[in-house]
C-alpha cells in the first residue's frame, strides 16, 4: 500500500489522493474541491492539475468588510 499524498494548491489543502488498486482516489479535504471526491486519476499530478484547475477556473474573491 503507498502512502497517502496531500495535494496543495497555491499553499491551500485541497484533498488527498489514496492507491486504490492502479489508480488514485481523490478525497477532497476542503469545500471548494468536493467537486473532485471520489474521482480517480491515472497520476498524482493529474490529481494536482484537476484541483488546480478548479482554483483558477472559479477564484475566490474577497470579500469587502
Amino acid at each position: 500500500m503507498s502512502e497517502p499524498f496531500v495535494v496543495e494548491v497555491w499553499g491551500e489543502p485541497a484533498g488527498v489522493v489514496l492507491q486504490e488498486g492502479n489508480a488514485l482516489r481523490f478525497h477532497a479535504i476542503a469545500r471548494r474541491f468536493f467537486e473532485l471526491d471520489g474521482v480517480q486519476f491515472t497520476t498524482r499530478g493529474h490529481a494536482r492539475l484537476a484541483a488546480a484547475e478548479l482554483v483558477r477556473a472559479r477564484p475566490m474573491g474577497r470579500v469587502a468588510i
